[in-house]
């Protein structure tokens, strides 16, 4: 069966009434998964798919979707329609249209933001592993933030980065020499585990109808807040007014 014939069965099984897929359109922006606006008899979705993903890699990010739209935050949450994890792989979202950004986009969204990280939790992590990309994500339950990173974040990817031929040795050492003095560096967190979106580049911030902003695509976990803006820094693509709006709405410990 195709993907799309999958996901017109799981359409239907979903609404309790037959669902056909009339016209699909393929959207851009998706560097890792097929995305396309499909529209049905039942209207339109946006349907993601992937020829090989690994198990549970579409469920873990409707889990990641679910856990955002639960936290409060005022930012557009697609809602979940339905998945398929096993012989064909996809992702059925409800579609959010798109839009040009209002004039206060970025103040919504720092704020938005804020909301977000002000949802706790009472430790570090999540409740099953996801992944950041295609790449495994492990989120163990974990009582303090410096062990959770270096452990969990660092090691693992150090790990994964020597392991395929992406660090040479050296450069390996120098990066285990720096988790081991990762406690001397770094604080916890004064205010405990935030929730965090994870993978929070400018590419998963999309414009809705109407112009708002929407969070898509999630590595969601309990962090510290600043590692959400580590992922907002590394590829740029936001404003200062962001920024100020967060520091506004919720301030960042001085330095």
């Amino acid at each position: 069966m195709t993907v799309r014939g999958a996901a017109a069965v799981a359409l239907s099984r979903t609404t309790g009434r037959p669902v056909d897929i009339r016209s699909w359109t393929s959207l851009g922006g998706g560097s890792i998964n097929q995305i396309e606006r499909i529209q049905t008899s039942d209207g339109p979705f946006v349907l993601k798919s992937h020829p090989a993903p690994a198990a549970g890699f579409f469920e873990a990010e409707a889990d990641g979707l679910r856990a955002l739209a639960g936290s409060g935050t005022a930012l557009s949450i697609p809602t979940v329609v339905a998945t398929g994890d096993r012989t064909t792989a996809f992702l059925v979202i409800e579609d959010l249209g798109d839009g040009v950004p209002a004039p206060d986009f970025d103040e919504r969204l720092g704020r938005g933001l804020a909301q977000l990280h002000r949802h706790r939790g009472t430790a570090y992590g999540f409740a099953h592993d996801n992944f950041c990309g295609l790449t495994p994500q492990p989120n163990p339950w974990t009582d303090r933030w410096v062990e959770f990173y270096a452990t969990s974040r660092l090691t693992f990817q150090l790990r994964y980065a020597r392991d395929t031929g992406r660090l040479t040795a050296r450069e390996a050492d120098i990066v285990d020499g720096l988790i081991g003095r990762l406690a001397r560096l770094i604080d916890e967190p004064p205010d405990g585990p935030a929730l965090v979106h994870g993978d929070l580049w400018s590419g998963n911030v999309h414009v809705m109808r109407g112009g708002l902003p929407a969070l898509i695509d999630p590595a969601v976990y309990y962090a510290h807040r600043e590692a959400e803006f580590g992922m907002m820094t590394l590829f740029g693509g936001f404003s200062s007014r962001v920024f100020a709006a967060y520091d506004e709405a919720f301030p960042l410990q001085s330095g």
